[in-house]
């Protein structure tokens, strides 16, 4: 079993990230409705929300694999420690972090918010998901009838009511346009939904007096179709105009899938109005649920990137630290002196190839997660979702979206099979918990849209809704920085393997955009190519501008040499070794063919 001690935080290269890379002391807070928090006090959270996590919620993680949450009689029963680390997290004061101040919260900006879902998510990401309430709030604010937000917005708030999104149904999977769950109206702003959902997210359990589903269904006589989709606010218990409880809803846990993973992350089978109504409100009166329900979809991507990309930082500082201790072996160069000295792996060249290979995807991740933060930042600041004044800097936040989540859950996927071989055979058990979090974050390729969902998202979505202006917009800026004197000599072959990539990369979505003339068939088969593409420039990009900012503090603060280094040395193996790939991916692209549609299914 894996000690409870198993994470490892960064919290320095949080910081670098915030305080002296985007800078949010003087870009974010004090700003708009950010007026209350300062650099301190983010500082001061952001050291607080560690210990929280890692004295009260990282204990949990081992526990659920062995002591897994139990279903009977539609209920279901959380292990102890668990159940503890929900807790911590409400008593700790995390919620009120990203509720605004209007909702009794703090109205920390994004950046710091989704910083300290970090720290949460790395700890467990079971706990983790958990904590939707506040999410469902912020829906809720935002989009519900006054008499909504008075019913629900109080006690989601006070008595730690958890929220969930209920989406896919049995035989619709990604095809949410599909589904077959109904709404009837029956008198007032009543509606009774019937029908079963499958793989919910903490949609029963005992950490709350209630559970407030937010419900895709299609209202009587609605075509079919995404656009024929409504949203309902389901209660577990009834809640009555006051905001009291009422009696137990007609929403019933028929089933807890049985999973390779995440196991203390409860993914239930949903029955609505099986032998009881299960009544609902129609979210703001309106009938505009696939619109509504992205609200929440977004946020639920971003979160599976930055779970992604805390797993495979924490994954990384624990094969450090075992590189830095196990011995095995000889030094290369002495290995054919027998009486030579044994010295730790960290020693061995494979081994810092597969560290830094880690490290630097890490921060890169972590970079461009941060990044995206602080355009949100920025749309909140000009007004908010939707807001003329923010239009661009939304777009922009849409187009990063898909990559925080595919690239992340992607290569995180691949990058930890690299973090469990540092360990040798010792990974492959459970003494270590690099088994755990493979099985554990696989499913982050999966849910909230598959990794090719997210590519067709960018592509087809994302691209064609401005004719590719926002990326060029974004493209100009990683040109600008290619181009520039930016960290000098000192810098001098990223930024030119950073424009070759650049020039790459415009080579394949040319070609990409003709292909398309052709058949969509090519977006299907290059895809995820472009996405991974994208993404790994934009990367490339910041780890550059990483290592700018860490060459002139050296100068200001030689005390943290070491760590500045690190930044150094991972954007010079990040752009050595793997923005030159994009070149042959655009080949790839250039090549794309369309036989593999022509071979018989026979064949395959």
């Amino acid at each position: 079993m894996s000690s409870p001690n198993h994470y490892k935080p960064n919290l320095r290269d949080l910081q670098f990230n915030l305080f002296e890379f985007l800078d949010i002391g003087n870009t974010s807070l004090g700003k708009g409705a950010f007026g209350d928090i300062d650099e301190t006090a983010a500082r001061q959270t952001l050291e607080t929300v560690q210990q929280v996590c890692l004295n009260e919620v990282a204990p949990s993680f081992g526990e659920s694999e062995h002591t897994p949450p139990v279903l009977e009689n539609g209920q279901v029963t959380l292990p102890p420690l668990l159940k503890r680390a929900i807790t911590a997290y409400y008593e700790s004061g995390m919620p009120e972090l990203e509720l605004p101040q209007h909702m009794g919260g703090l109205g920390a900006p994004p950046t710091l918010c989704w910083a300290t879902f970090e720290l949460l998510v790395g700890a467990n990401a079971a706990v983790a998901f958990y904590t939707l309430g506040t999410l469902v709030a912020h829906v809720i604010d935002r989009l519900g009838t006054e008499a909504q937000k008075r019913r629900f917005l109080p006690h989601i708030n006070e008595k730690r009511w958890i929220g969930t999104m209920v989406l896919t149904e049995p035989d619709a999977g990604s095809d949410v346009g599909a589904a077959r769950a109904t709404a009837r109206n029956v008198g007032g702003d009543i509606w009774e939904i019937e029908g079963v959902k499958r793989f919910i997210t903490s949609a029963e359990h005992d950490a709350s007096d209630n559970i407030i589903h937010m419900v895709l269904a299609r209202p009587e006589g609605a075509g079919p179709g995404t656009k024929g989709l409504s949203l309902f606010i389901v209660p577990k218990f009834w809640v009555n105009e006051d905001g009291s409880l009422g009696e137990r809803n007609g929403v019933v846990c028929t089933n807890l899938e049985k999973k390779m993973g995440i196991k203390g992350s409860v993914t239930c089978e949903l029955t609505f109005g099986d032998g009881k109504p299960a009544r609902g409100l129609l979210l703001g009166e309106v009938h505009e649920g696939i619109r509504q329900m992205f609200h929440i979809i977004e946020q639920a991507r971003m979160a599976v990137g930055m779970k992604s990309m805390a797993t495979l930082s924490t994954a990384y500082l624990n094969a450090l630290e075992f590189s830095k201790e196990r011995k095995q072996g000889a030094d290369l160069l002495a290995g054919r002196d027998k009486s030579a000295p044994r010295v730790t792996i960290m020693h061995h060249p494979d081994v810092r190839r597969m560290l830094m290979a880690q490290k630097a995807h890490a921060e890169g991740m972590r970079a461009l997660a941060l990044f995206t933060a602080s355009i949100q930042d920025q749309v909140e600041i000009k007004g908010g979702h939707r807001a003329l004044a923010a239009a661009e800097l939304d777009s922009l936040n849409d187009l990063l979206l898909p990559l925080v989540k595919g690239y992340c859950s992607e290569k995180a996927f691949e990058l930890l099979g690299v973090s469990l071989q540092c360990f040798g055979g010792s990974g492959y058990l459970a003494d270590y918990p690099i088994e755990q979090y493979i099985r554990d974050q696989k499913i982050d390729t999966l849910y909230e849209g598959t990794t090719h969902i997210q590519a067709l998202d960018l592509i087809l979505r994302k691209l064609a809704r401005d004719g590719g202006a926002t990326l060029q917009g974004l493209l100009s800026q990683v040109r600008q920085t290619a181009e520039s004197e930016l960290g000098g000599k000192e810098l001098e072959a990223e930024r030119a393997a950073l424009s070759q990539a650049l020039t790459g990369l415009e080579t394949m979505l040319g070609a990409l955009m003709g292909k398309l003339g052709e058949s969509l068939y090519h977006a299907g088969m290059q895809g995820n190519r472009v996405l991974m593409s994208v993404a790994e420039v934009v990367i490339g990009w910041l780890l550059v501008r990483h290592a700018a900012v860490a060459l002139e503090r050296t100068k200001v603060n030689p005390g943290d040499k070491a760590f500045y280094a690190g930044k150094l040395a991972s954007a010079r193996w990040f752009c050595r070794e793997v923005l030159p790939h994009i070149a042959h991916a655009a080949r790839m692209v250039e090549q794309s063919a369309l036989d593999l549609m022509e071979v018989p299914e026979e064949a395959f």
